[in-house]
């Protein structure tokens, strides 16, 4: 079972499609720009429809291994939708390689370079299916971002409805796909000059001047919703979390997975007592606790970069307890594995998840809410010793 695991983990499930992508890739590249041979359809279709369906092919394999680096990153978050989307992408990689013929090599003669991305998306379809599970999170665009897509996307169906309906007003334009063509080249500002309204077209000149305005905002709009919140991020990751050479310096330290109600007691009793850093996926949590110079790593808790770069190999305890016990036992599952060693303490927000979290590899788990119970029944009973641990317990608070 754990050679299984091994084999067909979330692991798997990332290199697996980021492969796949590479090999669509360059395999389109190369139907694109070398002589083709043996092409699958040679014997069903006309020679120049086969050669045409085999270089469609090669365009839309390079198409495809693109969108397949987009899955595979959103693979690396755990987006649902990213799941979906690698599901689709694959078949249609292996499809796109069997359609696409053998490339000629000087020296070799015909390789059919297409083959092992046919095995390989083949491969990779049953290993995605069974991570299903891990691939949770939605994906979440903000109000702005939906109206700026929604206005790129309202853009281009009015300059492509439009272009075509004046298509007699325009040189060289005359099918839709003519007309979607120059209503991207128009809101990306590339503009390579093939069409353009024909001399006395009042009315083409017209709807082109409101097609470059239209476009160009809605295109620079859907740009910067997008691309501003990544690139803001990068930047607050940049400027709110501790250097790689702070990092290296960790020693003896104690590791605090997350950051939820529970955490901040934690950190006052660690406070002067030992050295810690915190790692949690909030980049305005860690804004606020890198204002009060508390060491913070801004990334998910869960993931092997982030605990590695906080030095888990050197640290001496793992302290997990946020509001979130499934997100703590995917971090204690990481920590353990990159540690077997460490002491691992854990707080279980539900009672009844305190074996599962031991289960996943926490050497201690408290449940603060049996715990708090215990003490409030001793005390209502008349036990003196509850209330004087409850008070050392709170006596700072006091």
């Amino acid at each position: 079972m754990d050679r299984v695991r091994e084999w067909f983990g979330v692991r798997a499930t990332l290199l697996l499609p980021t492969l796949v992508a590479i090999l669509s890739f360059v395999t389109g590249v190369a139907n694109i720009s070398a002589p083709v041979d043996a092409r699958p359809l040679d014997p069903y279709l006309p020679e120049a429809v086969a050669q045409t369906v085999a270089q469609t092919v090669g365009f839309t394999g390079t198409l495809t291994g693109f969108l397949l680096l987009v899955s595979a990153y959103g693979l690396r978050r755990r987006l649902r939708v990213a799941w979906y989307a690698t599901l689709l992408f694959l078949p249609m990689s292996a499809v796109q390689g069997l359609l696409q013929g053998s490339v000629t090599v000087p020296g070799f003669g015909p390789v059919p370079v297409s083959a092992p991305l046919i095995a390989l998306s083949l491969l990779s379809i049953p290993t995605v299916l069974i991570n299903r599970r891990l691939f949770d999170r939605e994906l979440e665009l903000s109000a702005a971002q939906q109206a700026s897509i929604a206005a790129l996307l309202g853009a281009q169906v009015y300059i492509t409805a439009g272009a075509y309906a004046l298509r007699d007003d325009f040189s060289n334009l005359s099918t839709l796909t003519d007309a979607l063509y120059f209503a991207i080249v128009t809101s990306s500002t590339v503009g390579y000059g093939d069409m353009a309204p024909v001399d006395g077209a009042q009315s083409a000149r017209l709807f082109t001047l409101s097609a470059i305005v239209v476009g160009t905002a809605s295109f620079a709009l859907a740009l910067g919703s997008v691309l501003g919140p990544a690139i803001q991020d990068r930047i607050t990751r940049a400027l709110g979390t501790m250097t790689d050479t702070q990092l290296d310096l960790l020693e003896d330290h104690v590791l605090v997975l997350g950051y939820g109600d529970l955490t901040e007691p934690i950190l006052e009793e660690l406070t002067d007592v030992v050295e810690y850093v915190v790692v949690t996926p909030d980049s305005a949590t860690a804004a606020t606790l890198q204002q009060r110079d508390v060491a913070v790593l801004t990334a998910d808790p869960s993931d092997e970069e982030p605990q590695l770069r906080a030095g888990i190999e050197r640290a001496r305890a793992v302290v997990t307890a946020t509001n979130d016990d499934a997100q703590d036992a995917l971090s204690i599952l990481t920590a353990r594995e990159l540690n077997p060693e460490v002491r691992i303490v854990a707080a279980a927000t539900d009672r009844e998840n305190v074996r599962k979290l031991k289960r996943a590899g926490a050497d201690s788990v408290i449940s603060p809410a049996v715990l708090g119970g215990h003490l409030l029944a001793e005390s209502a009973l008349g036990e003196d010793d509850s209330e004087e641990v409850a008070d050392r317990i709170v006596d700072d608070e006091v």
